[in-house]
């Protein structure tokens, strides 16, 4: 990335299509309108204009939005054109022949964006989240994130630990002035427990919102045989995973995300447990024990055809026995659910109960405040060093800096510390255009 260059890109979906938007940002943005459109036409107001230099490209709306009242807050256009995959090429070809043009490369836009203090790094990867939505659970979690709900919280705590701070160190400042006393005021210690139990609000939400952003993830397991791969099949409503009547098919582990009452859910296909001698399948075992382990639910399928000894795994998920192939006669009494994919039987009541099961994981209230590791680490460091430095008060200059540690903590979420440390990565995984 060249600083000052002006970055261009189509920032639409892919081509051809009905509409496509071009976006320009950068400081010769309006000389590109001036040569390209003909003139820079009224601040924030859709006008058609011609667009070509020499030769008529083609014709669209264009909007202007001028420094700083910008996305990037830079010089900032967009040209709504015909989806033609030629003349988007040419348009493109014709602005970024001008010197100190150029194409934008990956979350370029986000980037210079949060480089200009529009947007900080939570409601940069609110914006990414909001993206990548694919649920309305996750599109509301993200859309409170991208707008600034983590960064309205994150300004209360800070500006609360900026007052505890300023108490104790007005007391290491200013011990000889008359109207500084030497004992802490009363209500320190509330605002600290109180700022303390905040944070830990927040903390127990991080469940809740690395649920709604991931997904739940259900461990179809079980020996082989006993329908895996029919159910994974049935409830994606496509034929994602090979089905045979032979043992050991499934070999590799397969995710498939279906969205259940607007919960994204990772439906796992995974080998059936068994001792084998095939090296493969014993890898495929092996990899099906460990994803048991990570799963939120586990359906423990099991079948009238299937005799085993295998039992579920001791795991902290809920385990729900599952009874398959119920068509070919009564199902175990051990079963929690009986269902048949050849009379499709049962399906609706096991879909409806996964969703009910990951609505309450994830939570019907307001989107959960923090839901990615960085969330986590900062808010945890912040926590600690809280209770390091109410462990410290007898020692103002270590309680002081205690404090302040949780303040950079806290900064360093929101990008205000540190932040090249994760740009590269965040920005890279942002599609070209935006």
């Amino acid at each position: 990335m060249h600083e000052g260059d002006t970055i261009v890109a189509l920032s639409s979906g892919s081509l051809p299509s009905g509409v496509a938007v071009i976006r320009m940002s950068g400081p010769a943005v309006p000389e590109l309108l001036h040569r390209h459109a003909g003139g820079v036409p009224e601040a924030r107001r859709l006008t058609l204009m011609r667009i070509g230099a020499q030769t008529e490209l083609d014709s669209g709306l264009v909007a202007y939005f001028p420094a700083p009242r910008s996305f990037t807050g830079e010089e900032c256009a967009e040209l709504q054109v015909h989806g033609s995959p030629a003349g988007v090429r040419a348009i493109l070809r014709a602005l970024t022949a001008e010197e100190g043009v150029r194409l934008a490369e990956a979350g370029e836009f986000t980037r210079r964006a949060f480089e200009n203090g529009k947007l900080d790094l939570t409601e940069v990867e609110g914006l990414g989240d909001f993206i990548e939505a694919e649920t309305e659970n996750q599109r509301r979690q993200a859309l409170a994130r991208y707008e600034g709900g983590l960064s309205q919280r994150i300004d209360a705590w800070r500006e609360t630990l900026l007052d505890l701070r300023a108490e104790i160190e007005a007391r290491l400042d200013f011990s000889d002035e008359g109207d500084v006393e030497e004992a802490l005021p009363e209500r320190f210690g509330a605002t600290l427990t109180a700022l303390k139990a905040d944070l830990a609000e927040a903390l127990a939400s991080l469940t809740r919102g690395r649920i709604v952003r991931e997904g739940v993830r259900v461990a179809l397991a079980g020996p082989p045989n006993v329908g895996k791969s029919s159910i994974l099949n049935a409830l994606a409503k496509s034929d994602v995973a090979i089905v045979t009547d032979e043992a050991g098919t499934t070999r590799d582990v397969r995710e498939v995300p279906v969205d259940l009452g607007g919960q994204l859910v990772i439906l796992v296909d995974l080998a059936g447990l068994r001792v084998t001698d095939s090296k493969a399948e014993a890898e495929g075992v092996r990899r099906a024990r460990a994803e048991i382990a990570r799963a939120d639910l586990v359906l423990w399928l099991m079948a009238p055809d299937v005799v085993t000894d295998e039992q579920p795994p001791e795991v902290a998920a809920p385990i729900w026995r599952v009874a398959t192939k119920a068509d070919l006669g009564h199902p175990s009494q051990q079963a929690d659910l009986a269902v048949s994919v050849t009379e499709q039987g049962g399906l609706d009541a096991l879909a409806e109960r996964m969703a009910s099961f990951s609505g309450a994981l994830s939570g019907q209230g307001e989107p959960a405040l923090l839901s990615h590791e960085r969330d986590r680490s900062a808010v945890m460091a912040a926590e600690a060093a809280i209770a390091r430095g109410e462990q410290r008060l007898d020692t103002p200059e270590l309680a002081a800096e205690s404090l302040r540690e949780a303040s950079q903590a806290l900064e360093r979420l929101v990008g205000r510390l540190d932040a090249e440390r994760v740009l590269d990565r965040l920005f890279t995984s942002f599609c070209i255009g935006k």
